[in-house]
């Protein structure tokens, strides 16, 4: 692998990023960081070459990418390369070899104008600086870091998905039966934002509400014969959600262990 001259010293920090990758992470995160204080070139297109005086690169480019696009920058010493998977660890940037960090903003980004502040971030690195610099980049952006490790990444990544991915598609089966109602999504909306806030400020076992938690059987069945009978698309997600919420109404339920004396 090529090598040019040597950029910045271990303590500095970052001074310049160049960013790859043109997608919707990419294009927000190359608005986000000059408002931030942070120079930044890009977002540039995958093979296009990356001025010497850059002294971090960020890939943001799909996780089957990551390998291909850090193999095709030259090694710069003083340079630090990452990318911003959240479920992909740190070796396919470093087996290029780089110093490798990664980013990870643990937040929707539909947009440009996607604002990251308050939200976390999955970052590790392969020395001291790719990891502080790392942080670094998630301050500058207004991101909470914490470290996620190599074998801790797709438990993670798969934590995430269920946080919001899921979430999306629960409301969309819900939206879809209340539909044959004639009632509109926006009825929903309060329901929802209230029961992550409660999720948020209790948890799961106190959070839970509705006819399962207090042991109403025969309104879920109601329920059920409902979705069987309207939307018979959803009725296995449908079981599947409502044994998962009994699961949880049992550890909700179960006697707290008595203490051993000593």
């Amino acid at each position: 692998m090529e090598t040019s001259t040597t950029l910045g010293s271990a303590s500095d920090g970052p001074r310049c990023c160049a960013v790859i990758g043109a997608g919707r992470v990419g294009t927000a995160l190359a608005a986000a960081l000059p408002s931030a204080g942070l120079p930044v070139i890009g977002p540039l297109g995958r093979g296009a070459s990356v001025p010497a005086d850059a002294d971090v690169v960020l890939l943001c480019v799909p996780d089957a990418a990551i390998g291909a696009a850090a193999q095709a920058l030259p090694v710069v010493a003083g340079r630090v390369v990452g990318h911003c998977s959240g479920a992909t660890g740190l070796a396919p940037v470093s087996a290029a070899g780089h110093d490798a960090f990664s980013l990870h903003p643990l937040m929707t980004v539909s947009g440009a104008d996607a604002r990251f502040a308050g939200a976390g971030a999955a970052v590790d690195g392969t020395s001291a600086r790719s990891l502080r610099t790392a942080e670094v980049l998630a301050d500058l952006l207004g991101l909470r870091p914490v470290r996620i490790r190599e074998d801790d990444r797709a438990a993670y990544h798969a934590a995430a998905s269920i946080a919001s991915n899921f979430l999306v598609t629960v409301q969309d089966a819900a939206e879809a039966l209340l539909a044959t109602t004639g009632a509109p999504r926006e009825l929903l909306v309060p329901l929802v934002r209230a029961s992550v806030e409660n999720w948020a400020a209790h948890g799961g076992e106190r959070a839970l509400t509705g006819p399962i938690a207090r042991g109403d059987e025969q309104t879920v069945a109601l329920q059920r014969e409902t979705v069987a009978e309207r939307t018979p698309e959803l009725l296995e997600l449908f079981d599947v959600l409502a044994a998962a919420t009994r699961s949880l109404v049992e550890r909700r339920d179960a006697p707290v262990p008595a203490e051993v004396p000593a």
